[in-house]
């Protein structure tokens, strides 16, 4: 481990919606920072003006806020290292751009978007290295003077890093070991655009977590053919004594397992990719979110630190807390995680069961008022209480029990056809008589007093509790038959046998 103070950054592009990949790796950012009494930073990546979408950073933010994933500086947080937004920083990349030049590690390349075509198509898998770079219009092919001339009459330009071959790259990565790559299948990446007077990606990532004391990068698994550009980068500005510890995290797999995850999977098989709603300003598309669809933000977070980690034993249900506990990168696959976006309901219902009843019936009251049904808050705890552990989502609270405040007006026909026999209202008739002339009607009371009823009259205690069952939830549903009318209460309990009785008959 670093002896310096670990920090960390997720660091998005403003340009769409956070996808859930992206939440997993600002999640293990998270949790290693917390673990190691670190900080996390966020910072905006906005180099790329073209792809820039209204309301993306905004969104971004939002999606954290709703999660618990909780900044320590950074773009909207403050901080001693700003500013955080990557094209507020234009002053301070072309100084590092001009260090590169002065010490001949990089260079300015003239050649157009037409004479580039123009080579791909002459040359199969054309890269811009040191097998090419003397065939074009760089610096390095033409005189001082005429670079000089380029320049002053304003002509567009990019600055390439110079990769010089046959070096054998080390990336010690956390989780992958020592990734070596030869240098000569790199390219001359750009590193600065003339155009816009922005770095690319490759530098301003560089540039930003030195000065800002990154001392981890952990990011997904596609950023990893990029890991050794940027070591040669931290070579090049003689940075290597603070060059950061990698982690390339696994990619996320479709839930088939072949390839990775794409909103269209999503769409394809009826599951969010997305944290929150997403409506495209520019289309005005709108996309599911995993906060509009019933997930609670810590049953996601359960579900997507278990994608890619594991706790070293069985283990599936954790708090924040105790995944910052727990959490360790030499834990993490090396392989894709499949998500099973089933999976993510059953970490919904298992975190329900774990909520205070009194936390849950607050989120089903204005699903209630949505339904005309003003309760008592008492009311609406004890049923919370009894039938959460048949819901995945609070909002199926509803059809699951809302029998307890409407009455039935129609009958399941299925279970009226097996449970409502010829002798079936005689036998309400007299259940409702016996506890009508009940003192107390509480559950226990009600159930020695019926059972006792039953036992003696020698009825058979089925076809007793069936029809008893349909005349208060009108089908063949719900919890013990004597915790239903012991909340529903004496009143409401006779008013609903009597008028089933008479409505079957």
């Amino acid at each position: 481990m670093d002896e310096r103070k670990v920090r960390v950054r997720f660091a998005p592009s403003p340009t769409g919606p956070l996808h859930i990949g992206g939440v997993r790796t600002a999640l293990y950012n998270y949790l290693f920072a917390k673990q190691h009494q670190g900080d996390l930073i966020f910072r905006i990546e906005d180099t790329d003006s073209n792809r820039f979408v209204l309301g993306a950073e905004e969104y971004i933010l939002e999606s954290f806020e709703w999660l618990g994933i909780r900044f320590d500086e950074g773009v909207g947080f403050g901080g001693n290292y700003g500013p955080y937004r990557q094209s507020e920083r234009r002053e301070i990349y072309r100084k590092y751009v001009e260090a590169l030049l002065d010490n001949g590690t990089a260079y300015v390349a003239f050649d157009t978007p037409e004479e580039l075509n123009a080579k791909r198509k002459e040359m199969k898998n054309f890269q811009y290295d040191a097998t090419t770079r003397m065939q074009m219009c760089n610096a390095l092919t033409l005189s001082k003077e005429e670079v000089d001339a380029w320049l002053a009459e304003g002509k567009q330009y990019v600055v390439r890093f110079k990769v010089e071959p046959n070096i054998d790259v080390h990336v010690e990565d956390l989780i992958r070991g020592d990734v070596v790559v030869r240098s000569s299948v790199l390219d001359d990446k750009v590193l600065y655009k003339s155009a816009d007077d922005l770095p690319t990606y490759h530098l301003a990532n560089i540039v930003d977590d030195h000065l800002m004391g990154v001392t981890h990068v952990i990011r997904g698994e596609e950023w990893l053919p990029s890991a050794p550009l940027h070591v040669l980068l931290y070579r090049a500005f003689g940075w290597e004594d603070t060059m950061p510890c990698f982690a390339h995290l696994p990619l996320l797999l479709k839930p088939e397992g072949n390839g990775k995850l794409s909103k269209r999977d999503g769409d394809r098989l009826g599951f969010p990719v997305f944290p929150l709603e997403w409506r495209d300003p520019a289309t005005g598309e709108s996309s599911s979110g995993y906060r509009e669809s019933g997930y609670l933000p810590e049953a996601l977070i359960n579900f997507l630190a278990l994608l890619g980690w594991n706790p070293g034993n069985d283990r599936e249900i954790f708090s924040m807390d105790e995944l910052i506990e727990w959490f360790d990168l030499a834990h993490c696959s090396k392989s894709g995680a499949r998500f099973d976006y089933e999976k993510a309901k059953w970490f919904n219902h298992e975190h329900i069961l774990r909520k205070d009843d009194e936390e849950i019936a607050d989120m089903f009251i204005p699903i209630l008022q949505e339904h005309g049904v003003e309760a008592p808050r008492e009311k609406v705890v004890a049923v919370v209480g009894m039938m959460k552990d048949r819901v995945s989502f609070v909002k199926d609270l509803w059809d699951t029990c809302k029998f307890f405040f409407v009455a039935p007006t129609e009958y399941d026909e299925k279970t009226r056809t097996k449970h409502w026999k010829e002798d079936s209202p005689r036998y309400m008739i007299e259940l409702a008589d016996l506890l009508e002339g009940l003192h107390d009607f509480s559950l226990q009371n009600q159930e020695t007093t019926v059972m006792q009823w039953i036992a003696d009259k020698r009825y058979n205690t089925g076809a007793i509790m069936n029809a008893f069952r349909l005349t208060l939830v009108g089908e063949g549903k719900g919890p013990h038959m004597f915790d239903i009318s012991a909340l529903l209460g004496k009143e409401e309990t006779l008013r609903r046998m009597r008028r089933a009785i008479a409505v079957l008959k």
